[in-house]
């Protein structure tokens, strides 16, 4: 796909996913996980033919106007749709699918000081809800759902749903329904402790 199709299909990935967007003008203006997203396929580019320093520094530019940081060796699929954007970090060897749906506060972060691949690889289709943090080399299938808060460091199967601290997998057997960010998760969201105690599994994402 050219750049220009690239830059088309993105935006109208974000008009469909968003139901507070209201024109093809007001995203092309007003949603910085969009220009961020657009950004990167510059960086990244720069990356690659190794230019790396100035790479970094328009990176940086990026993350001071969009709060969007995405390191330019990361490497991201079409359509991704950034949703409000403000803190997510991606991490410089994570790899991010096609059709992939995040909302902000999203970290797919490092679990290894060493210059490997040490960053997440998430599949084609994926929703990873308000401030999810991924971590480590782990693999997160075609798919699937994470839900908003959850920590995930071991691989997600295809389709799966995450949610929790450490995050579990929810959905086998289970009545599930969308929160408001988009991420599938049980009827009853409170989840009982071993002592007792009780708290909200999944934090609803805050709408527009």
């Amino acid at each position: 796909m050219g750049s220009l199709a690239r830059f088309r299909a993105d935006l109208e990935a974000v008009l469909e996913a968003d139901p507070a967007a209201k024109s093809r003008l007001e995203v092309l203006l007003c949603y910085p996980g969009l220009h961020a997203v657009w950004a990167h396929v510059l960086t990244h580019a720069l990356w690659e033919d190794g230019e790396r320093l100035l790479a970094r520094v328009i990176s940086q530019l990026v993350r001071w106007l969009t709060g969007v940081e995405i390191h330019p060796g990361a490497e991201l699929g079409e359509r991704v749709v950034i949703d409000h954007g403000m803190g997510v970090v991606i991490g410089e060897t994570a790899v991010v699918g096609d059709d992939v749906h995040m909302y902000h506060g999203v970290t797919l972060g490092g679990a290894n000081p060493r210059p490997v691949k040490r960053h997440p690889t998430v599949g084609d289709g994926v929703t990873i809800g308000a401030d999810a943090t991924l971590l480590g080399d782990i693999e997160v299938g075609d798919g699937a759902k994470v839900g908003a808060g959850a920590v995930v460091t071991t691989d997600v199967e295809p389709g799966a749903t995450m949610i929790g601290v450490p995050a579990e997998r929810v959905d086998r057997g289970a009545d599930t329904e969308a929160d408001e960010s988009g991420v599938a998760t049980p009827d009853d969201t409170t989840h009982t402790h071993s002592d007792g105690t009780t708290d909200d599994a999944v934090d609803a994402d805050a709408d527009e």
